[in-house]
């Protein structure tokens, strides 16, 4: 059976298909790439905000809606940080980089066992994980943009932002897994 296609999804799918563009924008020669690299990125975070409101609006809901929402999330975020780490190889940048992109591989798999387990409401999303993605989404925005405005600083304001995203990123994960624990010591007790 294949997935139905609604609003909600579409917009899904939009974001997706906006990322290759993200990274077309920002290599594109001229003084204006990076904006519109960041006009791009920053429209395709506004779908996420909107799939999700018009999916429970429209009760649109799906499980493949759920599945698709949270990659689009995970792609764009890796795809930013790594052209932002090409352009600026700095220490704090890739570590800030590795300590995201880490903790959405780390996490995915602990929801995919506990998935196994029968236990995936565990480690549902919370409300740090939509703050942590709401931080990332609004620093790589201003990562990307690059340019100071009008005397702000937007490219370092971006970076603290992500700074603290990372330290939300890895308290929400110490979170998932002290959820995840006690299924995890069920299970081995059992076998």
């Amino acid at each position: 059976m294949y997935p139905q296609f609604n609003i909600a999804t579409s917009l899904t799918w939009l974001r997706i298909a906006a990322i290759p563009a993200v990274g077309v924008a920002f290599y594109w020669p001229g003084e204006w790439s990076r904006p519109v690299s960041c006009l791009i990125f920053t429209l395709a975070g506004i779908t996420d905000l909107l799939d999700g409101y018009l999916a429970r609006r429209l009760q649109q809901t799906s499980q493949f809606g759920a599945f698709l929402d949270p990659v689009a999330d995970k792609l764009m975020v890796a795809v930013a940080l790594v052209l932002i780490l090409q352009a600026d190889p700095r220490i704090v940048i890739a570590l800030v980089a590795v300590i995201i992109i880490g903790r959405e591989i780390a996490v995915s798999a602990l929801r995919e066992w506990m998935a196994e387990l029968g236990a995936r409401s565990r480690v549902a999303v919370s409300g740090i994980g939509k703050a942590k993605t709401t931080l990332q989404m609004i620093g790589l925005g201003a990562m990307l943009f690059t340019h100071d405005l009008a005397g702000v600083p937007v490219y370092e304001i971006g970076l603290a932002l992500l700074i603290v995203a990372a330290g939300i990123t890895l308290w929400s994960m110490a979170g998932y897994i002290r959820a995840a624990w006690p299924s995890t010591r069920e299970r081995e007790q059992v076998s």
